[in-house]
């Protein structure tokens, strides 16, 4: 079930600037921040992703690998 939020003490220019930005897109001010909101939180997840990623990773390299084999193999991988 969707959730309410409520978000007071926006400046004045904040709400200025959303307003405008919504109604250039033909969107509510509503519909626009919520769109917003979703794209953070979706780029939020990424990140929390790719970082869970990269530190399996690292856990199973070798602590004496070196970092720039490790780069020419990333961008070898890359190319292919």
């Amino acid at each position: 079930m969707a959730k309410v939020i409520h978000i007071r003490n926006v400046p004045d220019d904040v709400h200025a600037a959303l307003t405008e930005a919504a109604e250039a897109r033909g969107l509510s001010l509503t519909k626009y921040v919520q769109r917003e909101l979703e794209q953070v939180a979706r780029a939020d997840f990424a990140v929390q992703h790719n970082l869970a990623v990269i530190r399996e990773v690292q856990a199973q390299m070798p602590p004496d690998m070196d970092p720039e084999l490790t780069l020419e193999l990333l961008h070898e991988g890359r190319r292919e």
